[in-house]
């Protein structure tokens, strides 16, 4: 049996509290630990509790952390994941981390895919193909992709992409305006077939309503 021998708050604004054992500094804990486990000076603390003591605190590190993540943005799991076991915390404390935010609803992979497709066509529009391969890379699984952006219209978003980007395309010609269009719409992963109706459509909003012919769909699709 050892006893608390001083409990001291660390410096800044961690909330932190250094634990002195027999006279001895042992380890910091989480303020708010400290207050939930009672601990004060003169107790005594067996080695089990010592070791749950550390166990419970590095599992509220690595929650904090998690949910300072989640205040930032939304976040599928496995960017949680990740992002953890880059701070260095411990498999098992990630786990145990992920299963109560799940249950609290904090982490969803479904929720999230919907936040980021909503986002990508509110503020920054793109191809479906290409917000797919986004929630891929970020873990989520692909039957919730093929649910929740079974919704999506490359078309409408090709629109509202490109009628944001000519508003700035200062140039009087045909052939310029095509170029510089098709390559902006490229790069935001839409397909000949959509890049070509879209400045067809724009095109002739511009020109007060003139419709111009274009090549059939099938030529080399760099060639905008």
């Amino acid at each position: 049996m050892r006893k608390i021998s001083a409990l001291v708050k660390g410096p800044g604004r961690a909330k932190t509290i250094k634990l002195f054992l027999d006279g001895r500094f042992a380890f910091s804990l989480k303020e708010e630990l400290v207050l939930r486990e009672r601990l004060e000076v003169g107790m005594g603390l067996s080695e089990l509790r010592i070791a749950s003591l550390q166990e419970n605190n590095r599992y509220q590190k690595c929650l904090d952390t998690a949910l300072r993540l989640l205040n930032y943005r939304p976040r599928s799991e496995q960017e949680i994941n990740l992002r953890l076991q880059q701070r260095g915390y411990g498999e098992n404390d990630i786990l145990a981390v992920l299963a109560n935010l799940k249950e609290l609803g904090l982490v969803d992979d479904a929720s999230f895919a919907r936040f980021w497709a909503d986002n990508r066509q509110t503020f920054s529009p793109r191809s479906r193909r290409m917000t797919e391969t986004e929630l891929k890379q970020k873990g989520v699984p692909a039957e919730i992709i093929e649910r929740e952006l079974s919704a999506i219209d490359d078309s409408e978003n090709a629109y509202r992409a490109a009628f944001k980007y000519v508003r700035n395309l200062h140039t009087a010609d045909y052939p310029g305006f095509r170029r510089r269009l098709g390559e902006y719409l490229r790069r935001r992963g839409f397909g000949y077939d959509v890049i070509n109706a879209t400045i067809t459509r724009l095109w002739s909003e511009k020109e007060g309503g003139e419709t111009v012919d274009f090549p059939e769909a099938g030529a080399n699709s760099q060639g905008y």
